[in-house]
């Protein structure tokens, strides 16, 4: 059975500091044998949602300053 995916390409823009924080945090995750089930820019908020487990789930928001997600946030 062959399955086929269209991927459509958008053009993210993250800022600076927003897409180094991103870089340490999954580096972080990878240090620790994590996996990165969702990496998610969010154009209409610009921020940047990386779902590793129910546990682990973090934002970086574009100021770069990433925390743990906390759905009472939303």
């Amino acid at each position: 059975m062959i399955t086929y995916v269209t991927i459509e390409e958008q053009t993210i823009n993250p800022t600076n500091e927003q897409a180094q924080a991103c870089v340490r945090v999954c580096q972080m995750l990878s240090n620790t044998y994590r996996s990165i089930e969702l990496f998610r820019f969010d154009d209409q908020t610009k921020i940047v949602f990386i779902f590793v487990n129910e546990e682990i789930q973090i934002i970086v928001p574009p100021d770069g300053n990433w925390r743990f997600f906390n759905a009472s946030e939303f």
